[in-house]
């Protein structure tokens, strides 16, 4: 990891702050912060988030649990919907670092980062959680389904936003498949399923990487994600946001809560 170390001589200012990873940042500021410069993609006013929440109800007062953070916007949003503590885990230094830089920029006061691997975390009997976060990691894991099953222990709400595995759409573009490297059948507390590996490749550690902790992950079927929800419980299960096309593989977003109801025929 690479900062700036150079001392700053303008008067302090968030824009100092951000500075000090220049170039590196992924999103850009929401518009009440319009004037700082950073990155370009909107997360901090991310229609996903907002369609979770929707989603969910109100978590006025509640507690979330935050898987993998990225640069905290997501924190920003669930601060604003009243969420009344969260706490946000995220492995990757630099991005722990930018998180506690945005914390300070735009004043989130219920939010607690943590920095270390939230899969121990979940293994070392966490507290309950009314709501889980966990935006852009499920496809990052080397077992995915663990970390549903973990999830499944500590909350009944639980969003996810995840790329999946479709033979079709994969070998339909030549990047994409080049990524993956065989396919396995597993089992994990019962459920069986499917496990493609992808493969980082030589963007593993290079300077803006922001995937898994290891040189490779799994990604699964979009049916098999919704049928592996069910099995550790989650029957209210509503999607979104899906993109098939999406240029680094299809993906989709998730609602699932643990209540009576169906999975209004999401796998067929």
């Amino acid at each position: 990891m690479s900062i700036s170390t150079e001392y700053v001589r303008s008067a302090p200012s968030a824009q100092n702050a951000l500075d000090i990873f220049k170039g590196r940042w992924w999103s850009q500021f929401p518009e009440s912060f319009a004037a700082l410069r950073a990155g370009s993609v909107g997360l901090f006013e991310d229609p996903r988030i907002a369609w979770a929440l929707a989603e969910m109800g109100d978590l006025k007062g509640q507690t979330v649990l935050e898987l993998g953070p990225l640069e905290g916007a997501h924190a920003y949003m669930l601060e604003r919907a009243g969420a009344g503590s969260i706490v946000s885990i995220e492995a990757n230094p630099e991005a722990y670092l930018k998180c506690l830089i945005v914390k300070e920029t735009v004043g989130l006061q219920r939010t607690h980062f943590l920095c270390g691997d939230f899969l121990e975390y979940l293994r070392n009997s966490p507290p309950h959680f009314d709501a889980a976060f966990a935006s852009g990691v499920l496809y990052h894991m080397v077992e995915p389904v663990e970390l549903i099953a973990l999830l499944s222990n500590i909350t009944t709400r639980l969003y996810l936003w995840t790329h999946y595995y479709d033979a079709k759409l994969v070998s339909a573009d030549r990047k994409l498949a080049s990524m993956f490297a065989g396919n396995r059948q597993s089992e994990y507390a019962g459920f069986q399923h499917q496990l493609f590996r992808y493969e980082y490749w030589g963007s593993f550690g290079a300077p803006q990487f922001c995937g898994g902790s290891r040189p490779h992950a799994h990604w699964m079927k979009r049916e098999d994600i919704l049928r592996c929800l069910q099995h550790f419980g989650f029957t209210g299960i509503h999607t979104n946001f899906e993109a098939p096309d999406h240029p680094d593989g299809p993906a989709f977003a998730i609602v699932a809560e643990k209540k009576r109801g169906t999975s209004d025929d999401l796998l067929e």
